[in-house]
C-alpha cells in the first residue's frame, strides 16, 4: 500500500496510518506512507511510530491553504514510492463563528483546506490513482449534512466536499479511480479535546448516542481503510457517515419519545 495520508500527525490521520499497516502487515506487504501535517514537531513523533512499526514514511510539512503545496506532495510520493494506490485527504479546520461574524479571511481559509485542498490533490495525484486503479477517500462531517451552528463555513465547505467528491466519482470512474467521503460524527481526537476531557461533557455526549460510546479515530479509520481496499473494488461515490446512529436521533432530540425507556 502506498498512500498520502493528510492531517496525518494525530487523531483520524495518525488511526488511518495505524490501520493501513495493520492491513498490509496482514497481507505480507510493504506499507510506504507520506504523512503530511502541518505541525512539524507532532508530524516527526507520528512518523517515529510508525517507522517503529516497520511502515516505509515519509513526512512533509506544508500548509494546504497554499494552493502549490498539493503538488509537490504528490511529487515527493511519486519520487519516494514510485506510485500510489490511495490519497486520503483527512486534513481540516474547524472554525467557531456564526455567519454574520465570519469574515472573508475566515470564509477563504475554511474552504481553502477543508475543499479545494481535496481537489488539488486529487488533480495532481490523477495520474498515478489511474495507474494503480488506486482510490481517494475524503474526510468529511456530519456537519456537512446537518447545518451546525456556529460552524458555519466548516458545515458549508463540507458540504461542498461532499459534492465534490461525488463529482469526482462520476468523471474518474472511468479511470478506475474510487472517490468516496466518510464523515464521522464528533470524534476525540485533539480538535475535540477540551469537550471529551471534561467529565461531564463526555458523559453527556455518550448517553445521548445510540451505542453509548464517545467515537474514537479508530472507529473512523477502519471505515476509511476499508473504502481504499479492494474489499470495497465497486463502492464508488458514497458517503459514510460514522457517527454510531446519532444523526437518526431527530424526534427523541425534540422531546418526542424515550428510546431507552425499555
Amino acid at each position: 500500500m502506498k498512500a498520502i495520508i493528510t492531517g496525518a500527525a494525530g487523531g483520524i490521520g495518525f488511526a488511518v496510518a495505524e490501520k493501513l499497516h495493520q492491513q498490509a502487515k496482514a497481507k505480507g506487504e510493504l506499507c510506504q506512507l507520506m504523512l503530511v501535517d502541518l505541525n512539524a514537531e507532532a508530524l516527526a513523533t507520528a512518523s517515529d511510530k510508525l517507522t517503529q512499526l516497520g511502515v516505509e514514511v515519509e513526512s512533509f510539512v506544508g500548509d494546504l491553504s497554499d494552493p502549490a503545496v498539493p503538488e509537490t506532495i504528490v511529487a515527493a510520493t511519486e519520487k519516494a514510492f514510485q506510485g500510489l494506490d490511495a490519497l486520503i485527504s483527512n486534513a481540516g479546520i474547524i472554525g467557531r463563528a456564526f455567519l454574520l461574524d465570519m469574515s472573508v479571511e475566515q470564509f477563504d481559509q475554511a474552504f481553502s483546506i477543508n475543499t479545494r485542498a481535496t481537489w488539488l490533490l486529487a488533480k495532481a495525484a490523477h495520474p498515478l490513482l489511474k495507474k494503480s486503479g488506486g482510490s481517494i477517500v475524503a474526510t468529511a462531517s456530519v456537519s456537512g449534512v446537518h447545518p451546525t451552528p456556529p460552524l458555519g463555513m466548516y458545515s458549508a465547505s463540507k458540504a461542498a466536499l461532499l459534492m465534490l467528491m461525488r463529482q469526482m466519482s462520476v468523471e474518474w470512474g472511468p479511470d478506475g479511480i474510487r472517490c468516496n467521503c466518510v464523515s464521522p460524527g464528533s470524534t476525540h481526537t485533539n480538535m475535540t479535546d477540551a469537550r471529551y476531557s471534561d467529565p461531564v461533557l463526555r458523559e453527556d455526549a455518550r448517553k445521548r448516542n445510540p451505542l453509548q460510546m464517545v467515537a474514537q479515530p479508530e472507529h473512523q479509520a477502519s471505515v476509511i481503510a476499508f473504502l481504499v481496499s479492494q474489499d470495497a473494488a465497486y463502492v464508488n461515490g458514497e458517503n459514510i457517515i460514522v457517527d454510531g446512529g446519532l444523526q437518526n436521533m431527530l424526534m427523541p432530540a425534540s422531546g418526542m419519545g424515550d428510546p431507552w425507556n425499555r
